[in-house]
């Protein structure tokens, strides 16, 4: 498994060795993303809060360039939910009750 923003520059290889099931891009709400990545910044305090709003801001911009460049290079764009729900599918493991895939929250 790769994860990451880079992980999509090695599908095709590896889709063209057969040694890739599949590959994914999570599609989720910049806003959330935007968010949660501000919030972790903010309570790490990585750098001064106007420059973390700042770089945010740039990111959650950027953010469908990005997906649209995973897509080209061979991701799926999916929510979490349907990656989980794939993925399950894949390794044969029942869904869990009155999941539906959906990932839990915490």
């Amino acid at each position: 498994m790769a994860e990451g923003i880079f992980a999509a520059e090695i599908v095709r290889e590896l889709r063209d060795r057969g040694l890739l099931a599949d590959a994914f891009a999570l599609r989720r709400s910049r806003t959330v993303t935007f968010a949660r990545r501000l919030g972790r910044d903010l309570t790490e305090r990585r750098k001064p809060p106007a420059l973390l709003v700042r770089r945010g801001l740039q990111l959650l911009r950027a953010e469908p360039v990005v997906l649209r460049r995973q897509v080209e290079l061979g991701c799926r764009a999916a929510s979490a939910g349907r990656i989980v729900r794939e993925v399950r599918a894949m390794a044969g493991a029942p869904d869990p009750a009155g999941t539906h895939g959906e990932p839990a929250i915490n």
